[in-house]
């Protein structure tokens, strides 16, 4: 009986000391758990609420960093910057004012040129980076791109000087020539003699003032508000009337065509008769419209030789996009090198700046063409061979097809609350295929 009883009583004892050692290692555990550890504080970082939603928001690029430069939240846009790679940021002055915001707190900003990703041709990306703590632990990196306002407020500042100087030019002359109009008052041949020089100068001040308004016209003003359809034929014999005088006086033949039919032909330059042309319509402004093929043709006439030929065709092309009329003008002029095409159509760029003073030219005219077309839901194009002339092509949309496009943007606008151009049909031909007309004819 006693045996028994020692038996009971130690098993008993038993199994208290293994409940206590079971609670002790539960508790043991329970706390090691609840422990940081160092790796803990590195990989399981956590944005202040609401930080998350903000930066999805945000039109600058974001990135979040923790105490061990990792990347704990990035924009799409920082991506594709190329400014996160790996996990880690890829930027080492922006990694170093990370740092050193992280160790005093102080917010830092700074403007950066990076590298341009996948272009291959060196071109700079200008940033502007702005650091400051999130929280206790976090820093927050925010990186706006600059190239787009650079690039304006070059092209800005460059409009601005080329202004300045056109201006210049003639006013300087006009000064001078008034000086020298009151030195020769008693020599009336010089006084006649300077004075058409002065009708010279005021013409050439007032034709760049004039362009410097259609230019700003062009950019400001809705070709569709006051759109009407508008006969090409019309047009390509306002412009031949336009430079009847300047191609009569070189002797340059001037011949057009419209839709397979002449619109007019004059082998003394300028003028013509009228024939029946096919039916061919554009919807817009018409004296937009005119002044930008009135500009093609007058270069044309400028920039041809004497005794040449310039011609205008007009026809209508279908494509994916809908129907479109295309009007090419081709010269036999001095021609465009390859390096000069991508920049003919800028402000006041020239060729051949010589012949510009020589014909009176302001560097105005294929940027308002530019610009006509690009509102009117066009393009314009060139080809061009140094020594062979070049062709000159408007592309835009036959008038139904633009009618009904700028009825269903007003019916967006009205919608949406605001305006969307017009897009050009990408599968519009290329004007290339217009053939340079034959060698020049020598005429009587």
């Amino acid at each position: 009986m006693d045996v028994n009883a020692a038996v009971a009583a130690a098993a008993a004892i038993a199994g208290v000391l293994t409940g206590v050692i079971a609670m002790l290692a539960f508790r043991w555990s329970e706390r090691d758990q609840k422990r940081p550890t160092r790796t803990s504080l590195h990989t399981d970082p956590v944005l202040p609420p609401g930080v998350d939603t903000v930066l999805s928001v945000l039109r600058s690029s974001a990135v979040v960093l923790d105490e061990g430069d990792a990347v704990v939240k990035a924009s799409s846009a920082a991506y594709a910057l190329g400014l996160v790679r790996g996990g880690k940021l890829a930027v080492e002055p922006m990694l170093q004012m990370a740092r050193d915001t992280r160790r005093d707190g102080e917010i830092r900003q700074v403007e950066l040129d990076l590298p341009r990703r996948g272009t291959g041709r060196g071109e700079a990306l200008a940033v502007s980076a702005r650091v400051a703590p999130l929280g206790s632990r976090l820093v927050l990196l925010l990186v706006e791109d600059l190239t787009e306002a650079r690039r304006i407020e070059a092209v800005r500042r460059d409009f601005v000087a080329n202004v300045s100087h056109e201006l210049k030019t003639p006013v300087g002359a006009l000064s001078l020539l008034s000086e020298a109009v009151m030195d020769a008052s008693d020599d009336p041949e010089a006084v006649e003699r300077f004075a058409g020089r002065m009708q010279i100068e005021a013409t050439r001040l007032t034709n760049l003032v004039q362009e410097l308004i259609d230019l700003s016209r062009v950019q400001n003003d809705d070709p569709l508000e006051d759109a009407e359809p508008v006969r090409v034929d019309e047009l390509v014999a306002e412009a031949i009337d336009r430079c009847r005088h300047a191609a009569g006086t070189k002797q340059i033949t001037m011949a057009a065509s419209v839709g397979g039919g002449p619109v007019g032909t004059s082998d003394e330059g300028g003028g013509g008769r009228r024939a029946e042309t096919a039916d061919l319509h554009l919807w817009g402004n018409r004296g937009q419209l005119a002044a930008a093929l009135g500009n093609l043709v007058e270069n044309a006439v400028n920039y041809s030789p004497a005794r040449t030929r310039v011609g205008i065709a007009a026809r209508k092309v279908t494509a994916s996009g809908g129907a479109h009329i295309e009007i090419a003008v081709t010269d036999q002029g001095i021609g465009i090198s390859e390096k000069d095409k991508e920049r003919v159509f800028e402000r006041f760029y020239r060729v051949d700046p010589a012949r510009s003073r020589a014909t009176g030219g302001t560097g105005l005219g294929l940027a308002i063409v530019k610009h006509v077309a690009a509102s009117h839901g066009g393009e314009v194009s060139v080809w061009s061979s140094e020594g062979q002339g070049s062709t000159f092509t408007l592309r835009l949309p036959e008038a139904g097809v633009a009618r009904d496009r700028a009825t269903q943007h007003s019916a967006l606008d009205d919608e949406a609350g605001q305006s969307a151009p017009a897009v050009p049909s990408p599968d519009s031909p290329d004007s290339s295929q217009y053939e340079p007309l034959p060698a020049p004819e020598v005429l009587p």
